[in-house]
């Protein structure tokens, strides 16, 4: 670690002279400074436009999804670096797991997401092409490409790895360069994890760039192709969405605010109830996980009355065993809060919280975290607090002690328990403990209203849950009012919020050559050549196959029968099937799909090696006993992977669409197939 910290800007390192002093939550001892100079905001978002975006948009979304996987690996391979300095910001070992692991666990979860969902190239199809026109010769979509703007990313001190890296990831798929802006706090965390990302080599120049200290006019500097993000509190996001440029230039702006985030006990639950146990546990692990310090930890544990001095004794039980002080000292279960500034904050909320509520647990003299020099950290003691009249009581809805610090309040029926709930006025997550499947069914789309997650635990889920304080990659972090309204996270969804959508109207043909998605109605090219028999470089979009005919006759469908075990009557019985809406026997449409297959599939060895998915099947018309079907076979799209066999062998995915029809050239089934198909080297 550098006991003088830099800003990144521009393609160097920036800082001569040394600021302000940081300080270790664990003794008080100065670990490193910020620097002294000024940046100049101007020359970050110059070269973010004009070297970052350009190398970022070099390589497509493919492409850059392997680069995040290769990033991921090589943080792996330097985190031992990482949890060395992360213990100064007060963390214990799985507190820093979190927070370091977590981060490359999210690269790794966003490279999954693009190498998984999105196309090659730089613009996503987001279908399907809808038909205008009488004719078939005027359609419209919607296209996702690059906004071509720089992405401004503000975060909190109390993830200053996992912080940045979970909102670089989807950007950087998206194409977007990042100037990240960590909390200055423990910025010499989220500094060390940079300079290791610029040693690696792996992204593009400009892709990262990293300030510490104030922001300055860089939100001055933007326009409306940019976004802004932030994680902190409520006040600042507030502050910072009325920014006059922000507003002017209306740039999207996505706010996740610490909340009041709760936990409820079902009222059918018992002290003597798995799920009871399960409710303290979580109650006390996010108190005392990162100290307290999540956005998501449970402020508010909401209890039905009559087992309220149950739960309150056995958090308290818990809460005695958890051992406080230095992280390397055997046996540290919490470390210290991450600044001693953040130490007085937390002390003054929970001076306005004891107002109107008294201490279960906590709040003694005797607090004396163990280790050598940790009388000088930031260390503050796991504190319970208990609101007894809490519809009455305002601070225990409105103030955020963010540290170990939870406070029980009991209720009186579920609209009360709901009511309770929503007093927090939008929060990021809430947890619901219960037995009972109804009770889940009931309550839970009242409290969605008013939580970006809601998380149900009971003895079934509870051995492999997250936990309610665990934000996952793949599902949406954010919440609603107090929250901040934002969104972050959800997998594919984080990365479109930060594309630019336009709907695109014309023929087929001109949205076939926009989308590189092969659009109904749409010319075709027809070589002469099976496109089977094509190796995924030679295959084009809009490549088809017309076949011949086939006839779906009596004895195929007593054969598809008998083989299968679908003897549905509708097939066989033609007095009940003259009764049904269809006035006749019908093909099954699984027959039809089968013998569609015969009709274009290549018995020979060649480049197609699997078919591996079938999408947006629809049995359109029922084909009667004696019609015939024809099947138009088309490359509907490609996505090339990068990926090689085992011998070395490249391969692609090709989407064929088809189009089954009768006699009469009706439609009467519709679908996707997904082939692997071989390259020729």
């Amino acid at each position: 670690m550098t006991t003088l910290l830099q800003s990144f800007i521009g393609g160097r390192w920036i800082g001569a002279q040394p600021a302000q002093a940081l300080r270790s939550a664990i003794n008080g001892e100065t670990v490193a400074h910020t620097h002294a100079e000024a940046l100049d905001f101007g020359e970050a978002v110059d070269y973010a436009r004009r070297v970052g975006l350009p190398g970022l948009l070099a390589l497509d979304f493919q492409q850059r999804a392997a680069r995040l996987k290769a990033l991921a690996k090589y943080l792996g391979e330097r985190k031992e670096e990482l949890y060395a300095i992360s213990a100064h910001t007060g963390a214990t070992r799985v507190d820093g797991w979190i927070d370091i692991e977590g981060g490359s666990g999210t690269l790794f979860s966003y490279a999954n997401v693009g190498a998984g969902e999105l196309p090659s190239g730089n613009l996503i199809h987001e279908g399907p092409a809808l038909n205008l026109g009488k004719k078939g010769l005027f359609g419209g979509t919607h296209i996702l490409v690059p906004r071509g703007g720089v992405a401004v990313h503000i975060n909190a001190f109390n993830f200053p790895i996992w912080g940045l890296l979970e909102k670089f990831a989807p950007s950087f798929l998206a194409g977007m360069p990042c100037i990240g802006k960590p909390a200055t706090a423990t910025s010499y965390l989220t500094e060390a994890m940079v300079r290791i990302v610029n040693e690696s080599g792996i992204l593009p120049a400009g892709a990262l760039q990293l300030v510490i200290g104030s922001t300055g006019d860089l939100l001055d500097r933007l326009d409306g192709r940019d976004v802004v993000t932030f994680t902190g509190s409520a006040d600042t996001a507030a502050k910072l969405r009325v920014h006059p440029n922000v507003v002017r230039h209306s740039i999207p702006f996505n706010a996740e605010a610490d909340s009041l985030n709760c936990a409820i006990l079902a009222p059918e639950v018992t002290p003597d109830d798995e799920e009871f146990d399960l409710f303290v546990k979580e109650v006390v692990r996010e108190m005392t996980v990162k100290a307290g310090q999540k956005c998501t930890a449970i402020r508010r544990a909401i209890v039905p009355r009559q087992h309220l001095d149950a739960v309150a004794e056995r958090i308290a039980a818990r809460l005695a065993k958890v051992v406080v002080g230095d992280p390397s000292v055997e046996g540290v279960k919490m470390g210290a809060l991450a600044s001693h500034a953040q130490q007085a904050d937390v002390a003054e909320r929970v001076a306005l919280l004891r107002q109107d509520a008294e201490v279960v647990f906590g709040g003694g003299a005797g607090f004396a975290p163990v280790g050598e020099g940790t009388a000088n950290g930031a260390f503050f003691p796991p504190t319970l607090l208990l609101a007894r009249n809490p519809l009455a009581n305002s601070a225990v809805h409105d103030v955020e002690a963010f540290g170990p610090v939870s406070t029980l309040m009991p209720y009186d029926g579920v609209e009360e328990a709901l009511q309770l709930a929503a007093r927090g006025q939008g929060s990021l997550v809430c947890s619901l403990v219960t037995k009972s499947p109804e009770t889940a069914a009931t309550m839970v789309p009242a409290l969605a209203a008013l939580h970006g997650r809601v998380h149900v635990l009971d003895r079934e889920s509870a051995p492999e849950s997250t936990g309610h304080g665990s934000p996952l990659p793949v599902l949406k972090h954010g919440g609603p009012g107090r929250a901040g309204g934002g969104e972050e996270l959800g997998g594919l969804r984080a990365v479109t919020h930060l594309l630019q959508r336009a709907a695109v109207q014309g023929s087929p043909t001109m949205l076939t050559a926009v989308t590189r998605e092969y659009v109904r109605g749409g010319k075709v090219t027809e070589t002469g050549v099976h496109p089977f028999r094509r190796h995924f470089e030679e295959i084009q979009i809009g490549e088809s196959l017309l076949t011949a005919s086939r006839v779906i006759r009596d004895e195929d469908v007593h054969a598809f029968g008998h083989l299968t075990g679908d003897m549905f009557y509708m097939h066989f019985d033609d007095e009940a099937a003259k009764a049904s809406p269809f006035g006749q026997r019908i093909a099954h449409g699984y027959l039809v799909l089968s013998d569609a297959a015969g009709l274009f599939v290549v018995a020979e060895p060649g480049p197609v090696l699997a078919n591996y998915g079938l999408d947006t099947l629809r049995f359109v018309k029922p084909v009667a006993i004696g019609d015939s079907i024809q099947v138009r076979l088309t490359c509907k799209r490609k996505i090339d992977r990068n990926k090689k066999d085992a011998n070395g062998n490249g391969q692609g995915v090709v989407a064929w669409d088809v189009e089954v029809k009768n006699q009469h050239g009706e439609l009467v089934a519709s679908y996707d197939i997904l082939t692997l198909v071989a390259k020729k080297g």
